[in-house]
């Protein structure tokens, strides 16, 4: 673990290409309430809509402004009956780091253009008393001088997110200019430290495990429970017509749903 540094200091001189792995993976889901088969049907038509391949690939070219990485090539696909997926290659516009001296601007190139982002959907609508959910799983890996975490508020912004699961790990070593290996090159205490407050805020759960040692973190978040039914209703309006005590069961199912969800459990 290196020292961390304050905005007015130098950057920390290495040694050739910056050879760090860090790899920021995003797991969410969204869940919402469908009263009927039409309703579920309409949900997956929804999320297909909001979230086909081509506005997946559009998140990720955000994220890459964000990060500040070029990007080389896109990949994107649809699914019948459900889902979509997209995968962006791209580099790192600084170049990485350092100097090319060892390796060479050809070689340094090469490496940086196994940067990535990946981004695949899953609908699901099976649940017997008709909780649908939706989960997205990001995941941001790059090489060279990017920090992925940079772009994780974005994220938050992008979906609607009532569980997520967030992991961040750092692989590899980089050398200083003396010869010294690194293992990081950039302070990280917690992945909560880079969500804004009045993100975390909507959150009832916000449980951190951090392994700086080993360069693994994770944060895990369950939404609050006391936002009204509306949003999570297909449509708000049914509220008016469903009998309350059928919506506070179905309320009641859902939070459950999401509590298992959260905690891994049937």
């Amino acid at each position: 673990m290196i020292e961390s540094r304050g905005p007015g200091e130098s950057k920390i001189k290495l040694s050739g290409f910056n050879n760090l792995t860090k790899i920021l993976s995003f797991n969410l889901y969204d869940f919402c309430i469908a009263l009927n088969e039409k309703q579920k049907l309409e949900y997956v038509n929804y999320i297909h809509d909001k979230y086909s391949a081509d506005k997946l690939v559009n998140i990720s070219e955000e994220i890459c402004r964000i990060i500040e990485a070029n990007i080389l090539g896109v990949s994107k696909q649809d699914y019948d009956p459900v889902g979509a997926s997209a995968m962006v290659l791209m580099s790192d516009v600084k170049g990485g780091g350092g100097n090319a001296g060892a390796g060479g601007g050809a070689s340094v190139k090469m490496h940086l253009d196994k940067s990535h982002i990946t981004t695949h959907t899953y609908p699901d609508t099976g649940d017997p008393l008709g909780i649908c959910s939706f989960r997205v799983d990001i995941d941001i890996a790059t090489c060279g001088e990017i920090v992925p975490l940079s772009a994780i508020n974005y994220l938050f912004e992008a979906f609607e997110c009532d569980v997520v699961v967030i992991d961040y790990v750092v692989r590899g070593y980089t050398r200083l200019e003396n010869g010294k290996k690194i293992y990081n090159d950039h302070n990280v205490n917690s992945i909560k430290e880079f969500i804004k407050p009045e993100i975390i805020k909507n959150y009832k759960i916000c449980a951190d495990i951090s392994l700086p040692n080993d360069n693994i973190w994770q944060t895990k978040l369950l939404i609050r429970d006391d936002f009204s039914s509306e949003r999570y209703l297909l449509n708000p309006e049914d509220k008016k017509t469903i009998d309350q005590d059928i919506l506070d069961e179905k309320i009641k199912h859902l939070q459950q749903e999401m509590r298992e969800v959260f905690h891994l459990v049937d």
